[in-house]
């Protein structure tokens, strides 16, 4: 059995299996340690299998209103079972490729739990009959990932209280949920069940839902979210979760102090992540962390020369788009290549709910406590054609500038399939595009990117169609 490998990376998330890929590109004898399926958490148990949910429940609702596209449809009903079928096909499919991937560039896959030994080493435990076997390379790659933050008053039981993956292979559709955590998680769970016909209350101890998000985001979103149906509790606190009965009594504490109890079948955790940092030899290897994140400098060394970590273990945002780019980056400069640090104020975030979210750099707020003095430009979808012909003019994009050089310090979208939109706006701000150049770029009609070019055109008061 082959032990000896110029880099072995330990975990196949979307951080750890492009950075297996990219080493072999670059000649490279790679191995990638993973005790479940290849994808990590991301393809198996996250984005891909949450955006198949999605898209049924999206499917749902289209047919819901058929009638207003000139459809006549007999009742149509959800079937939770056959959603969540058709997502773990989706997601198995993706693995598969994966597969598929790592054979095409001869690239080991050692199935079980990896931990950091002495001397360049790492232990591999098989999950099964508990054999443990040493590999040894002169770079390690840590990609373990993260997993659902527990909160002490709110313990996961797994059967009344959920995880993010006992919420997305339920066998039974809950009548109702509540929601803990308003984030880009939460998010997509609210929409999903309340789309199938759930009553979902959706909490958070922030005072707006996406807090990450520009607020007028969160306007919409809230409206959206609330004329569905959905029932939302900002700047509010849980305070603990009663499942000893039928139903479960959530205890929960506003801001002013007053107390109230929500009754729901279900209790989803969606309170965020921790890394998985335990059990991976760090303390043995002298590997240091700070607030719960592994120290790595901008090409994702440790302070111990040959280890080193991406993805959602390092500081910076949990996105699988994130874990890719820092995997290539500190894979090249192992390599001996130059490559460029990343540049996270040019990262886009996307939430899939409907109407999507889609952003990129500084919001209005955060660009003024920069010490920007900004030039702000929005349009709504309301008066985009296409919009009006998809039968959602739900939104609208709002770009920011610095008004004294004309950099573009960001955008923020809400609305129908901003999240394939956004793209643009990050090549643009990477190219250090000016805003009249995009004025001056013809955009095809109708389409929605056409709002990306009237804001900025309102930006510089010369918006034709408001």
């Amino acid at each position: 059995m082959n032990t000896q490998y110029d880099v072995i990376v330990i975990g196949s998330g979307p951080g750890g299996y492009v950075a297996a890929i990219r080493a072999s590109q670059l000649g490279m004898k790679v191995a990638v340690i993973e005790q479940e399926a290849l994808g990590g958490i991301c393809l198996n148990w996250g984005c891909i299998p949450t955006k198949a949910l999605l898209k049924s429940a999206q499917v749902f609702r289209y047919i819901q209103k058929a009638d207003e596209y000139g459809i006549q449809i007999a009742e149509a009903t959800p079937n939770l079972g056959a959603m969540v079928k058709r997502s773990r096909e989706v997601a198995g499919s993706m693995s598969r490729g994966i597969q598929h991937l790592f054979k095409k560039n001869k690239i080991s896959t050692i199935k079980g739990t990896g931990r950091l030994g002495p001397d360049k080493t790492v232990i591999v435990t098989d999950g099964k009959d508990r054999t443990a076997t040493t590999y040894q390379a002169p770079h390690v790659i840590l990609a373990t990932g993260a997993r659902s933050r527990a909160l002490p008053q709110l313990p996961i039981d797994h059967k009344k209280v959920l995880g993010y993956r006992e919420a997305m292979v339920l066998k039974e559709q809950p009548c109702s949920m509540a929601i803990i955590g308003a984030g880009a998680i939460g998010i997509e769970f609210a929409y999903f069940y309340n789309a199938i016909g759930t009553q979902v209350t959706l909490i958070d101890h922030s005072s707006y839902i996406l807090p990450a998000e520009d607020p007028d985001v969160s306007k919409v979103l809230t409206k959206s979210f609330t004329q569905a149906g959905i029932e939302i509790h900002t700047s509010t606190e849980i305070t603990g979760v009663d499942t000893r009965g039928t139903q479960c009594q959530v205890q929960l504490k506003s801001a002013q102090g007053t107390q109230t109890t929500v009754s729901c079948d279900v209790v989803l955790s969606a309170a965020g992540i921790v890394a998985n940092l335990e059990g991976i030899g760090l303390e043995e290897a002298g590997v240091a962390t700070h607030q719960g994140r592994i120290v790595v400098d901008q090409y994702y060394n440790t302070p111990i020369p040959g280890i080193y970590a991406i993805g959602d273990i390092v500081p910076g945002p949990s996105l699988a788009h994130v874990a890719s780019a820092e995997g290539i980056v500190c894979v090249e400069k192992i390599a001996g290549l130059d490559p460029e640090p990343i540049d996270y104020y040019n990262v886009p975030s996307c939430t899939y709910c409907q109407p999507e979210v889609a952003s990129v750099g500084y919001t209005e707020a955060a660009a003024k406590t920069a010490g920007y003095t900004v030039r702000v430009g929005k349009f709504p979808f309301l008066a985009s054609g296409k919009a009006h012909t998809a039968g959602d003019t739900t939104g609208f994009v709002k770009v920011v500038f610095d008004s004294q050089h004309g950099e573009w310090l960001g955008t923020q979208m809400v609305g129908n399939s901003v999240t394939e939109l956004i793209a643009e706006v990050v090549a643009t701000r990477k190219l250090e595009t000016t805003g009249q150049e995009i004025i001056k770029s013809i955009h095809p009609h109708p389409t929605l990117s056409e709002a990306i070019v009237e804001a900025i055109a309102d930006a510089y008061g010369t918006a034709i169609h408001l």
